[in-house]
């Protein structure tokens, strides 16, 4: 007997197309035989961990036998202490990813629509999607805008809510186009959004970030009880592998919001690296100063290409080829250097590259000029 499970699906569920992950090395190195391959795919941070997390992690797996802590009680309050919070306002995520679900769920559903920008982070229409409310994409800035090509348009996204939505997202910084939101406009534009409407303020790669008016959401809940700002391990700390993130907001709508987590989502090692990568900030510092340096290395070498970019204040940078991308990444692959396509975000011809160290940078830049002979 053949069963038609797609037609037994939720109708959110049955068109959905799922997240597609940055290729991992193994597959590559697998399918065309290669070794020493590179990946600067996933926004992951090239320092690897910090030591202090490495260990922390390691005393945990002793009690791997054991449930980890369900609420997360130590880093909860370390947590809040570093943000200037009560504990109550922080919930703990298997990665950011996994707070912005729990939103989704709360609040979304039939009949309920949750709006973003046009570029922004897939998981937004993929969780929107699944819950059975509608997907409203705001459109982006123009690929010509002079300042922020591709970014936020505000008044764009302010124009697609109405009295059925129910969540609102932004990244600040945006994936995959790196692009911001300066604190006084993003300010307004919360200000002036309807009360019911929850806010996922998604600062993924805050701690990249050195522009002196780049927002702090965190510090606006006093002012927005609608607010919820997610951040996660996953980058500059170095933990993707481990999954931990937390979301910070009032402790009414995390009330609601926690309803729906999942119980022990996230795992002993996690817990005990993530507080232990509190511990040290030197290794986030020199974190973002070999990015900051990365960045400028790879603007430098693609306006040198004449390839156009988008201003990025992330760890990754986009690029526009200015034809399909498809034969450069393919080519890519073939010598070993793993990027991000972005057809599936609706640009066609761009490439998402992370930002390494020095060597690997330069490793990108030479595969790159190869390949552009060629295409």
């Amino acid at each position: 007997m053949t069963v038609d499970f797609a037609a037994l699906a939720t109708p959110g569920v049955r068109s959905l197309q799922p997240y597609i992950p940055g290729k991992p090395i193994e597959e590559l190195e697998r399918e065309l035989g290669i070794s020493n391959s590179l990946k600067l795919a996933s926004n992951e941070n090239p320092l690897g961990s910090s030591p202090l997390a490495l260990e922390a992690a390691q005393r945990a797996a002793a009690e791997l036998h054991l449930y980890p802590d369900d609420i997360g009680f130590r880093l909860r309050q370390r947590l809040a202490a570093e943000h200037g919070v009560s504990a109550d306002q922080v919930l703990l995520g298997a990665g950011s990813s996994d707070v912005i679900s729990m939103v989704v769920r709360a609040f979304l559903g039939p009949g309920r629509n949750g709006v973003f920008a046009q570029h922004a982070f897939a998981m937004y229409p993929i969780y929107t999607q699944a819950s059975g409310a509608e997907c409203r994409a705001a459109v982006a800035l123009p690929a010509d805008h002079p300042d922020m090509p591709y970014g936020h348009d505000l008044q764009s996204l302010a124009a697609a809510v109405d009295e059925n939505t129910r969540v609102l997202f932004i990244a600040n910084p945006n994936n995959p186009t790196g692009t911001w939101l300066n604190a006084p406009e993003l300010k307004a534009f919360i200000a002036a959004l309807p009360a019911e409407v929850v806010v996922v303020l998604d600062e993924a790669y805050t701690e990249y970030v050195q522009q002196s008016d780049f927002p702090n959401g965190i510090g606006w809940l006093g002012e927005f009880p609608n607010l919820i700002v997610t951040r996660t391990f996953s980058k500059i700390y170095g933990l993707a592998g481990l999954r931990v993130g937390y979301g910070i907001a009032n402790p009414e709508l995390l009330a609601v919001v926690s309803r729906v987590r999942h119980p022990f989502n996230v795992g002993s090692m996690g817990l005990a690296a993530a507080e232990a990568a509190l511990d040290d900030p030197s290794f986030v510092a020199r974190s973002a100063e070999v990015n900051h340096l990365g960045l400028r290395q790879l603007e430098s070498a693609l306006d040198q290409l004449g390839l156009g970019r988008i201003p990025s204040v992330g760890n990754f940078l986009t690029l526009d080829l200015g034809r399909p991308a498809t034969d450069c990444y393919q080519a890519l692959l073939r010598q070993g250097v793993i990027l991000r396509p972005l057809a599936n975000y609706g640009m066609p011809q761009h490439l998402r590259v992370t930002v390494g160290t020095e060597e690997q940078n330069a490793r990108f830049i030479s595969a790159l000029e190869q390949v552009l002979k060629a295409c």
